[in-house]
């Protein structure tokens, strides 16, 4: 899977979130990760929480360009309740 992003949106959201984009190509390569539909959007997009490099959860939004490529569009921290979400989907409490 390769993976894409505007840099301009990607250094903005590192000054707001504090996110790299490189992490969160991390957090969607993580086997365990968690992804819906996001259909609040005409394109179609996903929400994933998946585990960063410092294994802290992040919450990414991103969009299929084909099967083989991603764009990136935001990432953040997860906040507390998904969190709590994403260890609830491996059955830890």
């Amino acid at each position: 899977m390769d993976f894409e992003w505007d840099p301009r949106k990607a250094a903005e959201n590192l000054h707001k979130h504090g996110v790299d984009f490189a992490d969160a190509v991390i957090a969607l390569e993580d086997e365990n990760a968690l992804t819906i539909e996001d259909r609040d959007h005409p394109e179609q997009r996903f929400k994933t929480l998946g585990l960063g490099p410092d294994l802290k959860v992040l919450f990414v939004v991103h969009a299929e360009r084909n099967e083989n490529l991603i764009r990136i569009i935001s990432a953040r921290d997860a906040d507390r309740g998904q969190t709590k979400q994403y260890y609830q989907g491996l059955n830890y409490e």
